[in-house]
C-alpha cells in the first residue's frame, strides 16, 4: 500500500488538554526504520500519566501510543530484518544509546539516553508510524491486530514484574486487576502459582474477571487476603498500597512495583518491611524481555481482553481507562486489521 503524503493522527499538544484529531504529514524512515501502516494501539495507563503531565518530558507536539501493531509500508536503507507487508510491533522502549554502562552490561532497560515510543518519540495514535527496526518485534501469528496490541506493553511489563516475583514462592497477589494483571495472571496460574487479586473496594466485575482467569481469592485492596503471600506486584499507581502489600507479605517476600508512574508511598513502621522482605521498582523493559515473552504468550496460551474505540475516540478510550470502565485492555482501531 502506498503511503500518503497526509495521515490523521491524535495529537497531544499541552498536558492536560484532550487530544487533538489533526491532519500531519506522514513521517518518513530513516536509514534503520521502519514506516508501519498502523492497524491497532492499545491504551495504556502510562498514557494517562503523560496526558496528566506526571511523566514531565513529552516531545511535544506528541502523538502517544506505544502498544502499536501494524504492517512495513516502507523500509529505511540499512534495514534487513523486516520487508515491506510484514506484520510487526512496536513497544514502550524504542531506543538505546548502546554505550552507557547500563546498555553495555545487558540493561538497556536503564539507558542513560532512551527514546520511548509515544513519550520522546511519536507514537501510534495515527494512521503511520516510524520505529527503529532493532526495537520492533514479529509477533505471533496466533494473535489478530486488536489481541496483540496489548502484548507489547501490558503484557512485557507484566511479565519482567512477574519474573522478579516468581521464584519467592506459589502464592501471588496481583494490586489492580487492568490490562497487566490480566495477562500476567494468565502466566502465573500457568506455572502453577495461586492468584490473589486486589481490586477497588466494590469492584465485582472485577473481582469475577479474575477469578474467571485462575485467580483463587478475590477482594478488595483494603482487606488482608486469607493466606499469607510470598509476592505481590502492584500495577495500581497508588502509593498507598505499598505498604498494604507489605502487610500481606509473608517473611522473605518480595513487593514489585510495576508502574512507571506511582502516587506518593506514605511512611510505614519498619516491622512490616522487616523479616528480609523486599520491595522494588520494574524499569521498562529488555528486548530479551520481549522476546522471551512472544515465544511464551501463544504456548500458555495468553488471551487477551480488549475493548475497541476508533482511533477518533482515543480522548473517550482514555477517559474510560481512568475511571476504570475498561475490562482487560482498550485498544484503538485504525485501519482494516485481522
Amino acid at each position: 500500500m502506498a503511503k500518503a503524503e497526509m495521515m490523521r493522527a491524535m495529537v497531544l499538544e499541552k498536558p492536560g488538554q484532550r487530544l487533538k484529531w489533526l491532519e500531519v504529514p506522514t513521517p518518513r524512515p530513516g536509514p534503520e526504520q521502519v514506516l508501519i501502516r498502523v492497524h491497532t494501539c492499545g491504551v495504556c495507563r502510562t498514557d494517562l500519566h503523560v496526558l496528566d503531565g506526571e511523566l514531565t518530558r513529552p516531545k511535544l507536539p506528541l502523538i502517544m501510543g506505544h502498544e502499536i501493531v501494524g504492517t512495513v509500508v516502507e523500509t529505511g536503507s540499512r534495514v534487513r530484518q523486516f520487508r515491506a507487508g510484514e506484520r510487526l510491533g512496536v513497544p514502550w522502549l524504542g531506543r538505546t544509546c548502546g554505550a552507557c554502562r547500563y546498555c553495555r552490561g545487558g540493561r538497556e532497560n536503564l539507558c542513560d539516553a532512551p527514546g520511548f515510543t509515544g513519550y520522546t518519540l511519536d507514537g501510534g495514535y495515527a494512521e503511520y508510524a516510524v520505529a527503529d527496526e532493532g526495537y520492533s518485534f514479529a509477533l505471533p501469528p496466533a494473535y489478530g491486530d486488536a489481541e496483540a496490541a496489548p502484548l507489547l506493553c501490558a503484557g512485557f511489563i507484566g511479565f519482567r514484574s512477574y519474573r522478579l516475583a516468581r521464584e519467592a514462592g506459589p502464592r501471588l497477589g496481583i494490586y489492580g486487576f487492568g490490562a497487566a494483571a490480566h495477562i500476567t495472571a494468565q502466566i502465573a496460574v500457568h506455572q502453577g502459582k495461586e492468584v490473589y487479586a486486589f481490586t477497588r473496594r466494590g469492584d465485582a466485575q472485577a473481582q469475577e474477571f479474575a477469578r474467571r482467569l485462575g485467580a483463587v481469592w478475590a477482594g478488595s485492596s483494603e482487606e488482608p487476603p486469607p493466606e499469607e503471600l510470598d509476592a505481590a506486584i502492584i500495577f495500581a499507581p497508588v502509593g498507598p498500597l505499598v505498604p498494604a502489600a507489605l502487610r500481606a507479605t509473608a517473611r522473605g517476600g518480595v513487593v514489585v512495583c510495576g508502574g512507571i508512574h506511582m502516587s506518593d508511598i506514605p511512611s510505614f513502621p519498619y516491622d512490616i518491611l522487616w523479616g528480609e522482605r523486599v520491595v522494588r521498582s520494574v524499569a521498562n523493559l529488555t528486548r530479551a524481555d520481549g522476546e522471551e515473552f512472544l515465544e511464551l504468550a501463544p504456548r500458555v496460551p495468553v488471551k487477551t481482553e480488549v475493548q475497541l474505540f476508533p482511533l477518533e475516540q482515543a480522548n473517550e478510550a482514555l477517559e474510560d481507562l481512568r475511571r476504570g470502565r475498561i475490562q482487560g485492555a482498550a485498544v484503538l482501531v485504525v485501519s482494516e486489521s485481522r
